[in-house]
């Protein structure tokens, strides 16, 4: 299971359980109301939090990525150039 998976299932947790909370408490109808406002815009906050994370960690995952790919063809291409020249002097 991916990480991502577990911080939305807790996440999605949390909120569950928060809304539950405060439709059992023993609140008048506009003090519930305002108490899920405030617990959803909490929640939405903490969701926007993991989101912006996971995106920065993928960027950062993809830039090494593409670093590491980049260097893997340089070497690569100079193998290869050394192999083309070690052939051109083994036919001379």
């Amino acid at each position: 299971m991916s990480k991502t998976n577990v911080v939305i299932g807790v996440l999605a947790g949390v909120a569950v359980g928060a809304l539950i909370g405060v439709l059992f408490a023993p609140d008048k109808g506009s003090e519930t109301r305002k108490k899920l406002s405030r617990k959803s815009e909490d929640t939405a906050d903490d969701l926007k939090d993991k989101f912006d994370e996971l995106l920065c960690s993928l960027s950062e995952k993809y830039e090494t990525a593409k670093t590491e790919a980049s260097d893997l063809y340089e070497k690569g291409k100079h193998k290869a150039e050394e192999l083309k020249n070690d052939v051109k002097t083994q036919l001379s």
